[in-house]
């Protein structure tokens, strides 16, 4: 294995087929050039280590994390909020995911996402409706960006009339994941700390708001509690509202894209898809297997020596969990670089695993079935203009950029 692995798989030009550079990592389990990360990239080893509690994925550990390429992004992003529970470690993350769950999923509120099933099918018409000339559609920004960021929003509870103003904040936020290298950064991140702002002022006045008079919305929940031992403060709601805006819908962008993509590259799948709605489902857990929107978890840290595979991980190393890789274990996938929705045993790790699983899963799931069967149904004979598409940058939540396609029409 060539020593430079890493570098490539950062490389921006690799991002629209990363997945030989993954086979040829996964040649040495446990990568490690001496000074970077230790990165792994087989399914059963990633498995283990993401029930692993000697696993951290607190932020603040980072800084025992040297020669980690990612981790000044991650410990820059978590100055400008309080942690997420997504960057905590137990007791605090488990405190926090069990009340950001409790109005949004079982046991407490388990019809919370089926019964947006309605609401999502009447904002996906809308969107294709909306598209115009069918002789360049970028699928991208007229449909699978503006989709999600409208569901957060009805979901949260934001006003209709504000709801432009939350896909100018997401627009500006998914930038600075994804920045121009000819961009000033020092203006780059100027604009996203401005738009973060902008956000916490805006979600801190809706909170009080929904505290004084609540609604039948998710924020009204949060904000309202349910006892002193089970109500997050201001700044907690600030942090959880805003994972659910910007990774839920990076995420859903990136799934509903690379599938649209895949079906585009697969065109009998496509026919039977719109031959049969039903297929979305065993199809969406297939595309979170072969083209997952979070291809690593980057700059987690170990607690204590671990070992993998007889490599010691010592103490305080960074570590890079590669699911992407994983999902085309060959060791656990027969086949793995086969699209197949109608595949057995699908068991991926393309929403994650253990307690930093996927918050928003449900929902992702639903958004990509719904999305990906109405397009399907609707759409006529469509094509790809470019292939492959112009990429994002980001090597963690990869996705087309822009995703140009032509149609003959729109059936009603």
């Amino acid at each position: 294995m060539t020593e430079d692995i890493l570098r490539r798989i950062l490389d921006p030009a690799s991002r629209p087929d990363p997945y030989p550079l993954y086979e040829e990592l996964r040649k040495a389990p446990v990568y490690h050039d001496g000074d970077g990360p230790y990165v792994l990239s087989r399914y059963y080893d990633i498995l283990s280590l993401l029930h692993d509690p000697r696993i951290s994925s607190d932020s603040r550990n980072l800084t025992a994390a040297a020669g980690d390429p990612l981790a000044d992004a991650e410990q820059e992003e978590s100055t400008t909020l309080p942690p997420s529970f997504l960057k905590l470690d137990p007791p605090e993350h488990d405190r926090l995911r069990r009340m950001a769950n409790r109005p949004f999923g079982p046991p407490h509120s388990p019809r919370r996402v089926d019964s947006m099933r309605g609401e999502l099918d009447g904002i996906v018409k809308g969107l294709i409706d909306g598209i115009g000339d069918t002789g360049r559609i970028d699928l991208v920004e007229q449909f699978s960006y503006p989709f999600p960021v409208t569901v957060i929003c009805r979901l949260l509870g934001v006003p209709h009339e504000d709801e432009s103003r939350f896909h100018v904040w997401a627009e500006t936020l998914a930038a600075s994941l994804d920045p121009d290298p000819d961009a000033d950064p020092g203006e780059r991140n100027k604009v996203a700390q401005s738009a973060r702002m902008e956000l916490g002022m805006y979600l801190a006045g809706l909170i009080e708001e929904r505290r004084k008079n609540p609604r039948e919305d998710m924020l009204s929940e949060l904000a309202v509690g349910h006892g002193k031992d089970e109500t997050l403060t201001t700044m907690e709601l600030l942090s959880t509202a805003a994972l659910l805006l910007i990774a839920g819908h990076e995420t859903t962008v990136n799934l509903i894209t690379n599938g649209m993509l895949t079906l585009l590259r697969h065109p009998d799948v496509l026919r039977d898809l719109r031959a049969d709605p039903g297929l979305a489902v065993p199809l969406v857990e297939e595309l979170l297997r072969y083209e997952p929107p979070v291809q690593l978890v980057p700059s987690r840290t170990t607690l204590s020596d671990i070992e993998v595979r007889g490599v010691t991980i010592p103490k305080g190393s960074s570590v890079w969990l590669v699911l992407a890789s994983a999902n085309r274990d060959p060791e656990r996938f027969p086949d793995p670089d086969r699209f197949d929705p109608h595949r057995k045993d699908i068991q991926h790790l393309g929403l994650g695993s253990g307690i930093h699983s996927c918050f928003g899963a449900p929902l992702a799931r639903l958004e990509a079935q719904v999305a990906l069967s109405e397009l399907a149904r609707r759409l006529e004979n469509p094509r790809l203009l470019e292939d492959p598409p112009p990429y994002r940058r980001n090597a963690v939540l990869r996705g087309p950029r822009h995703l140009p396609i032509t149609c003959d029409g729109i059936r009603p």
